[in-house]
């Protein structure tokens, strides 16, 4: 309490400025760390009377909904259900916010189209999820489904059963697009005026999420005899399953800018492509 001295205006002292924390939504696979306790972890699960976060070696600890107790990448927030949505730039149409993929996306449109005929291919679960956290609001806008083809070994196959045409295009997107891979030829022997085939010249999606999201300066060296997967997950300190593993590393990226633009263009690419007018 404030004390009254000869010459001190308690009624017009200027009160102290509350300190105001900018609103996140508890997204789930979002990494943030618990103020007071230090915990890290992935959000895994959301309700009304907390959060819950599961570190590295996959403990859960439950946080309420404190304002300011929680940051993300350092800065101090506050997690929220519904988060507020600010926008930084006035001059914006107030109904348009940009999507993960850095494009703007207007609120009065639907927020999924009718599925086109065309399609974009990945080789497995991992390149679908990544896709669909960076590019998923264009995908369902346009009507482009993703197809997981769980390897890429039987991928002419895929495409003669497809049958690509004017109204139906067929992207893919392949890990490990070099000259003179296996992936390399195998793309080439797709070859189609109606089929596209862009890839990284990334071992695994997994490379695709640029270093230093991850807080690394870039990624371990794994020697050849060894599984790549196994040998990253041990180098990092991940959960020992890969599922799990992919699931800490995803949750690190937010938008386009936390991915390699080898794999960005490649995507962008793929885009364009399957929504070209026949």
């Amino acid at each position: 309490m404030t004390r009254w001295k000869p010459g001190h205006d308690v009624l017009n002292e200027p009160r102290r400025k509350k300190i105001e924390y900018p609103d996140v939504d508890a997204e789930l696979g979002l990494v943030v760390e618990h103020r007071d306790s230090g915990f890290c972890g992935a959000i895994v699960k959301v309700d009304p009377s907390g959060v819950v976060l599961s570190d590295r070696m996959s403990r859960e600890r439950t946080f309420p909904w404190e304002r300011g107790s929680f940051a993300v990448d350092g800065r101090p927030v506050s997690l929220a259900l519904r988060a507020r949505v600010s926008d930084p730039d006035p001059d914006r149409d107030p109904l348009q916010r940009r999507t993960a993929s850095g494009s703007i996306a207007a609120s009065g449109r639907p927020a999924a189209q009718v599925a086109r005929a065309s399609r974009i291919l990945v080789e497995g679960i991992h390149d679908a999820e990544l896709v669909e956290r960076v590019w998923g609001d264009d995908l369902r806008a346009e009507g482009v489904v993703v197809e997981r083809l769980d390897g890429i070994d039987h991928l002419a196959d895929v495409v003669a059963e497809f049958g690509p045409g004017p109204d139906a295009r067929l992207g893919v997107l392949v890990d490990h697009l070099v000259p003179g891979s296996k992936e390399w030829r195998i793309a080439a022997a797709v070859a189609h005026p109606h089929v596209l085939v862009t890839g990284t010249p990334y071992v695994d999606v997994w490379q695709a999420i640029r270093p230093k999201v991850l807080g690394i300066d870039a990624w371990p060296h794994i020697p050849r005899d060894r599984s790549w997967k196994d040998g990253m997950i041990e180098a990092l300190g991940l959960p020992s399953e890969p599922g799990r593993a992919w699931r800490v590393l995803l949750a690190r990226v937010r938008t386009y800018a936390d991915l390699e633009p080898d794999l960005v263009g490649a995507v962008e690419r793929l885009v364009d492509f399957v929504c070209e007018p026949g």
